[in-house]
């Protein structure tokens, strides 16, 4: 006999059916093949998919597979360890080098999500005695971050209206007796898919000696003509004082995310960030197919261009007309699901 539902599964209970009668429950699809243009669903069969963050068709590219096969095979399963004693291998300093070298930094650490990175970063690297100010669209991860830090470290924080750099302005006049101030902002912002413009805010962060934290997870491998970034996608890669970023996505070698910055920054994180000291590290596999993920994009910056006429391709007229279309009949719609 189970049971009675204690308080908990009580509340839950209810909450689950308010989701299902405001129709916002989450129902679930199934791959039962690799992240690509077009899958095998369980229960649906052969799939178009234009909704996933696959923009480069990386998820199943030969080169990135075959390095993650190659990666459980000389490093193993997992770490089996924290970082700082016995889990560090060499692929993620490898795979570190080339996060610095995309994104132009001096240095970069390694996290097993960009969730991770961006609740790591202000909480390590802030005091009661500094400011952090983010654009009131970022994503969930520098809102909880940012909640993070101001607990942990007492840290002032505060947000400014989507773009509006003149109030942007106004809030780090506010805060000039502050020792250390962040601006925070999406590349992509990844509700409405807007850019930031890149120039303005650094030019008011610049005028206030603030330093600038982009989190370009959704521009990574899709603005630029390299696939570098926001950064890049204005003329300014390299100048951006801390990128955070993920490797799931774009970069669709399989998970992960790091933090590039000054070569101080990522050892003061290797050194003191709680999210990084007492986790392990990514899997081998995952580091080395992520490592490969990038290297490909570097030898290969066309996947960026073939992005781009596959989104004019699909924008305009009727969608259906597209999708419908049986498996292997693309030769009209060229570049499309190669």
């Amino acid at each position: 006999m189970s049971a009675a539902p204690n308080a908990l599964e009580r509340r839950i209970a209810g909450q689950l059916q308010k989701f299902k009668d405001d129709a916002v429950y989450k129902r679930f699809n199934y791959l039962e093949s690799p992240q690509a243009a077009r899958v095998q669903m369980e229960g649906r069969g052969s799939v178009i998919i234009l909704s996933s963050n696959n923009y480069l068709g990386l998820c199943d590219n030969p080169v990135v597979m075959a390095a993650g096969k190659k990666g459980i095979d000389e490093f193993g399963a997992g770490t089996a360890s924290v970082r700082f004693i016995c889990g560090t291998f060499s692929v993620h300093r490898d795979l570190e080098v080339a996060c610095a070298r995309l994104v132009g930094t001096e240095a970069a650490v390694s996290f097993v999500s960009c969730w991770n990175a961006n609740e790591a970063l202000p909480g390590t690297v802030l005091t009661d005695k500094d400011i952090i100010i983010s654009d009131q669209l970022n994503h969930a991860s520098i809102i909880d971050g940012l909640r993070l830090a101001k607990a942990i470290t007492k840290c002032e924080t505060g947000v400014f209206s989507h773009g509006d750099y003149a109030e942007l302005d106004r809030k780090l006049a506010a805060a000039a007796d502050k020792d250390v101030k962040i601006v925070v902002s999406d590349g992509v912002f990844s509700m409405e898919g807007s850019i930031v413009n890149l120039p303005a805010l650094m030019e008011v962060c610049r005028k206030h000696n603030a330093l600038v934290w982009l989190d370009d997870s959704h521009a990574t491998g899709v603005l630029g003509t390299n696939g570098r970034g926001t950064a890049e996608h204005f003329g300014l890669h390299g100048q951006v004082d801390i990128i955070t970023s993920t490797l799931g996505k774009a970069l669709g070698g399989a998970a992960g995310g790091f933090v590039a910055g000054s070569a101080a920054l990522c050892d003061y994180l290797m050194q003191r960030a709680r999210p990084q000291l007492f986790t392990n590290a990514l899997p081998p596999t995952v580091a080395a197919s992520s490592l490969a993920a990038i290297e490909v994009l570097e030898a290969a910056p066309e996947r960026v261009a073939r992005l781009r006429e596959n989104t004019a391709l699909f924008r305009p007229g009727p969608l259906y007309l597209r999708v419908s279309t049986p498996p292997g009949r693309y030769s009209h719609f060229p570049g499309v699901l190669r």
